[in-house]
């Protein structure tokens, strides 16, 4: 798929984005960068010039504070760009679904291309049943997106790695004919071109697909360079919310961590419960730093630990390629398996190793003591 399809035509295809987290929108922020699909928001618009006309951006919000909180400041970069940003409570009450699909179903008809932030998610998965659109865009939602792309190559039904392995409840077989159509879109065909932006190493993508690259150029041109401390900084994980580290294991390793390499602060994870992170920051003496932004964009405001220390995840990727050019090291801690929780997916193991190993530009720790 070409970077500049329909410029030649004078004709740019009305895009439909949806987003449900902070990071799905900065990646959409990215990917607009670099389609150049940014309007100048001081420009007059033409009498037959629709606002948004390159991108209509939806925020299906979810329920959790800190999540909204991150995702209305991103909206609000967003429209700064010139980009028309729909919010939407998607997951207010019971009917709130069937009113969000209702409203957004003649702009699904229009749109000659989707991007959305989470193929796993059921309310994409239904929206991708109803659109008519030609291209289809996947951009970054972490490191699932490296799940993804090897589940849709293997031809496999889409769940989340966390997951895997574990029986299907009553719900999940309900939804199965849906998720198995919205596989099917997302499979490149003769009237279908399929993208994926991101900034993840790709072993096994699909035939057909466009894999583009995310090197985080919209975040450095419009924020840095930091101003970089002498201490470290410590990044959290939500594994211990979504059951596949052990709580105690986990608060043991950061303290261990943070007193090996001088760590000061902790940026929470937008997932992380309030009482864990109470029990950490009395535990370890950490400063807990809870975000109003992706960690990508707070990084490069700074200012920022000369070490960045984190646990298998997203940032070990996306935060050597946001901070690039400064002095900053990222050094990631391997997973040891005897922090795994009984209910974590046979290959929890796997895949995060798989994770640490397959980033670049960072210093691999062993797994500290935890005991």
């Amino acid at each position: 798929m070409s970077p500049r399809a329909g410029k030649n035509t004078g004709h740019t295809p009305h895009t439909l984005a949806f987003v449900e987290s902070p990071v799905q929108l900065l990646n959409v922020l990215e990917w607009a960068h670099t389609r150049d699909l940014t309007r100048d928001p001081a420009r007059e618009l033409s009498p037959r010039e629709e606002p948004g006309a390159g991108l209509t951006l939806v925020v299906l919000s979810p329920t959790d504070p800190m999540t909204r909180g991150q995702l209305r400041r991103m909206a609000e970069l967003a429209r700064r760009e010139g980009h028309t940003v729909r919010w939407e409570e998607a997951r207010g009450g019971t009917t709130a679904p069937f009113h969000t699909i209702g409203g957004l179903t003649p702009l699904l008809r229009r749109a000659e291309r989707m991007v959305m932030g989470d193929p796993f998610s059921r309310y994409v998965q239904l929206l991708l049943t109803i659109t008519r659109a030609s291209e289809l865009v996947v951009v970054d939602d972490g490191t699932a997106t490296m799940e993804f792309v090897g589940q849709l190559a293997r031809g496999e039904r889409l769940v989340r790695w966390h997951r895997k392995g574990g029986r299907r409840g009553p719900r999940d077989l309900l939804f199965a004919p849906v998720s198995g159509a919205a596989r099917r879109r997302l499979t490149p065909g003769t009237d279908r071109e399929v993208e994926i932006f991101s900034s993840m190493p790709m072993k096994d993508a699909p035939d057909g697909v466009t894999i583009t690259s995310n090197v985080f150029a919209w975040t450095r041109e419009r924020f840095g360079p930091p101003r970089v401390t002498k201490s470290a900084d410590m990044v959290g994980t939500s594994l211990v919310e979504t059951g596949v580290v052990d709580a105690d294991r986990y608060l043991a390793a950061v303290r261990t961590l943070a007193e090996a390499h001088g760590a000061t602060r902790y940026f929470a994870h937008r997932r992380e419960s309030t009482e864990k992170l109470h029990r950490l920051a009395v535990e370890t003496g950490l400063e807990v730093v809870r975000p109003d932004l992706p960690l990508e964009l707070i990084a490069r405001r700074g200012p920022i630990g000369r070490t960045v220390l984190s646990f298998p995840s997203t940032v070990v990727h996306t935060l050597p390629l946001a901070l690039s050019g400064t002095d900053v090291r990222v050094a990631v801690c391997d997973i040891d398996p005897a922090w795994l929780t009984e209910h974590a997916s046979p290959r929890a193991q796997g895949f995060l190793s798989g994770v640490t190993g397959m980033a670049k530009d960072v210093h691999r720790l062993a797994a500290v003591s935890a005991v």
